[in-house]
């Protein structure tokens, strides 16, 4: 939406005189006039911010390996209990105990 609203702004400078280029050249820089002071704001306009993005990616990758990981003991500890009851049931049922005595 806000490309259309520059498109227009700009065609409209364009039909009162002004110069098209200077339009684009203005427009360019507002851009990253605003990138940079949001970058600022957010603190990652210094040169490690690359490095910092990539570590928190990193971060977040092992986190949700993690994750992941744990669901799957859950569930495999949950199916062993399972089973592990299922065949203790089986053997109360078929009478085992009464051979152990």
């Amino acid at each position: 939406m806000s490309g259309e609203v520059l498109a227009q702004l700009m065609a409209q400078a364009a039909r009162e005189g002004a110069d098209l280029a200077t339009m684009r050249a203005v427009a360019e820089e507002a851009g990253e006039l605003s990138a940079t002071r949001a970058l600022t704001r957010l603190g990652l306009a210094d040169a490690q911010a690359h490095a910092d993005l990539a570590e928190l990616r990193a971060l977040l990758d092992a986190w949700r390996d993690a994750k992941r990981s744990a669901w799957k003991a859950v569930a495999g500890w949950c199916v062993r209990l399972a089973g592990a009851l299922l065949l203790t049931g089986l053997a109360i049922r078929l009478g085992f105990g009464e051979w152990l005595r």
